[in-house]
């Protein structure tokens, strides 16, 4: 899951992506509305984070243009402003969830996970494929009833996989939604795909992850 977030206030907007990180997600910063119009026409995000009151103008307004577009993206906002009128505001531009500032961070995170559980999100149930059983909501997954610790990157790796199980995921693909505008080294996903087949295993999943040369992965149960 690969979530924008717009703050201008460096510090908040740190703490915010650690957290976000922490929790297994892929994140981007920008800081002004500018900045987000753009990377939202050029980028794939899952959810949005957005403070309200930026440099170049009221997060509303930006809300509302990806609304008015037919965007359904989950947008949770953040504001100091912690009046009724304001919070209306921001929920009728067409946020789907309003936090006021200071907030915390363990809250901001389980108000995401809320908002990606929602009809039509992949997240807020249980996928199995061969006899791994991946926890969307959780973040974690299990083989056989054993857990199957697995390092952020990898994780989101698996994750992709299993939404698009079938199908062939390009690398170029798992790199925008692992590590989103952060320019890894150009062997990093087929580490994490080597170290995802040999976990697989050890642990008898019941699961391959073919390569097609020149196209990208696809996971299928044996």
């Amino acid at each position: 899951m690969r979530i924008l977030v717009l703050e201008d206030e460096t510090r908040i907007a740190e703490q915010i992506e650690k957290a976000l990180v922490t929790a297994a997600y892929s994140v981007d910063r920008c800081c002004c509305i500018e900045d987000a119009v753009l990377l939202t026409k050029t980028e794939v995000f899952d959810a949005i984070i957005a403070d309200r009151m930026l440099p170049d103008g009221d997060a509303i307004q930006f809300v509302a243009s990806l609304r008015s577009k037919g965007s359904d993206i989950p947008i949770l906002m953040l504001t100091a402003r912690d009046a009724i009128e304001d919070r209306i505001d921001g929920l009728e531009s067409g946020a789907d969830d309003y936090l006021i500032k200071p907030f915390a961070l363990s809250e901001l995170v389980a108000r995401m996970r809320a908002l990606l559980r929602r009809p039509g999100s992949a997240f807020g149930k249980l996928e199995t494929v061969g006899q791994l059983t991946f926890d969307f909501n959780a973040r974690t997954a299990t083989v056989n009833g054993v857990p199957l610790p697995l390092p952020r990157h990898e994780l989101l790796v698996l994750e992709n996989l299993i939404r698009n199980r079938g199908h062939v995921v390009t690398k170029e693909d798992l790199l925008d939604k692992v590590y989103g505008l952060e320019i890894p080294e150009s062997n990093t996903i087929p580490v994490h795909i080597h170290n995802l087949r040999r976990k697989f295993k050890q642990l008898n999943a019941g699961l391959e992850v073919h390569t097609f040369r020149g196209l990208g992965y696809m996971l299928e149960s044996l």
